[in-house]
């Protein structure tokens, strides 16, 4: 059985090691980290531990998708891996989840990024009405840029990602210029949280969503250069630097910055500037991270084109979702995947930028978990079919794709009420449409019509 993406004309493979490097550190290092200071802020030294639980879970993540996308370079992605294992209905599943978590994850940057706009333009918090509007127009600027092609898309991303790197070494420098100077500034502000697994959970679901992304590569493997080698290499490469980074400057305005102080906070590093450097770094921090923003809000928009119009292609969205323009872009994805973006980003806007960005941020999580999960067990029962290579090195990939299955479920653990019933509405959405469009398949022979598979 094949399970490749189906023969179509498409824009030659124009996405490089680099741009696939640049897609996954971009995607990864969106606006979680940046924004995820505050949210994290009252779960206190415990965040430190959910990080930790984190990024061991997202090691064996990446391992999983290495593995996978290196058996199999020319399937699109986690849906024909998950097909390979478990038959379509649960491909189509955790791609229902994905594509939803990918369109809330445009709200969500959009949000993020007009929280730090509001250094340069405190005018976005005079009017309630001013935050989501701004968002929206974010939102449809990089459906525009992704109408250019993918190529087009790719560039934008290699000098955004480039550009992102550089506040985030910023805080490093910061850090380390604190620590050798003043370095009792470290211990004035300690949060004063006992030891608790229970926050340790919620801590590890909201900096999974700074995680988000490993999988970035997969996606577009059909508009990939030699993906046998460079999908594989991206994801790991990606997913290690990205590691460093964060594990580096997580710690930093948690002990620099009062605890109170930080979580009200909706731009906390270029808060964490103007308190140690004067209000003009502040400024100057918060437009590199307006460029990350931005960065990551194009590299998503890039994937969700690409999951809608696979979904399209195989006959799960109407197949005029698939056409492409021009510039091999599939324009009217991007445009249907906008407006629910829009439509998500405003029903869920409240008057705290803060508070909007956690909400939206643990649905993100929510609906990536089954998505990880699944491909997770994906590689064990792969493994057990001989599917993939046998010898001592599968052995380590069944233990890599058990672990990535029970770290998922840890996970989910601090998902939450109200994000986890909103996250099961969604899904039995999903459900419901699968459930519908095979009915009319079993009807339409009957009734003497011809439906596309």
């Amino acid at each position: 059985m094949s399970v490749a993406a189906p023969a179509a004309a498409r824009e030659p493979r124009s996405l490089g090691l680099g741009m696939c490097v640049a897609l996954v550190v971009g995607n990864i290092i969106a606006m979680g980290i940046f924004a995820l200071p505050a949210s994290l802020a009252p779960y206190g030294l415990n965040a430190l531990t959910g990080w930790l639980v984190t990024l061991v879970g997202c090691t064996f993540v990446t391992i999983t998708f290495a593995v996978l996308s290196r058996a199999f370079p020319d399937d699109d992605g986690p849906y024909a891996y998950t097909q390979r294992a478990f038959g379509d209905g649960t491909a189509f599943f955790i791609m229902w989840c994905y594509w939803v978590s990918t369109w809330v994850t445009n709200a969500t940057v959009a949000i993020a990024v007009v929280g730090y706009l509001t250094v340069f333009l405190p005018v976005l918090n005079t009017n309630p009405l001013l935050p989501p509007i701004a968002a929206l127009s974010l939102v449809w600027l990089f459906v525009a840029v992704n109408a250019r092609g993918a190529r087009t898309a790719g560039w934008v991303q290699v000098l955004t990602t480039i550009l992102k790197l550089l506040p985030l070494f910023g805080v490093i420098c910061l850090g380390l210029w604190i620590l050798v100077t003043h370095p009792s500034e470290y211990v004035r502000s300690v949060p004063p949280n006992k030891a608790s697994w229970s926050e340790v959970s919620g801590a590890s679901t909201l900096a999974l969503y700074a995680m988000l992304g490993i999988e970035c590569a997969t996606i577009p493997a059909c508009r990939v250069r030699d993906p046998q080698r460079t999908i594989p290499a991206a994801t790991v490469i990606g997913a290690a630097l990205t590691a460093v980074i964060y594990v580096s400057v997580s710690v930093i305005p948690m002990l620099l910055i009062p605890q109170k102080e930080l979580a009200a906070s909706s731009a906390p590093f270029a808060d964490l500037f103007a308190r140690l450097l004067g209000p003009s770094s502040g400024q100057i921090l918060a437009l590199f991270i307006v460029i990350s923003g931005l960065g990551a809000l194009n590299g998503w928009t890039l994937l969700l084109g690409e999951i809608t119009q696979g979904l399209s292609r195989r006959g799960r969205f109407p197949s005029v979702l698939a056409r492409e323009n021009a510039h091999g872009a599939p324009m009217l994805a991007f445009i249907v995947t906008g407006i629910v973006a829009s439509a998500m980003l405003l029903t869920n806007y409240d008057e705290s930028i803060s508070g909007s960005f956690r909400f939206m941020s643990v649905v993100v999580t929510a609906t990536n978990i089954p998505m990880y999960f699944v491909c997770g067990l994906a590689v064990l029962v792969l493994v057990w079919r001989g599917r993939l290579p046998a010898g001592r090195r599968a052995l380590w990939w069944a233990i890599a794709g058990l672990c990535t299955a029970l770290y998922c479920v840890w996970a989910s653990i601090g998902i939450g009420l109200r994000p986890l019933l909103y996250t099961l509405g969604l899904s039995a959405v999903g459900i419901a449409i699968y459930g519908s469009a095979g009915y009319l398949r079993r009807r339409a022979p009957a009734a003497g019509v011809t439906v596309d598979p």
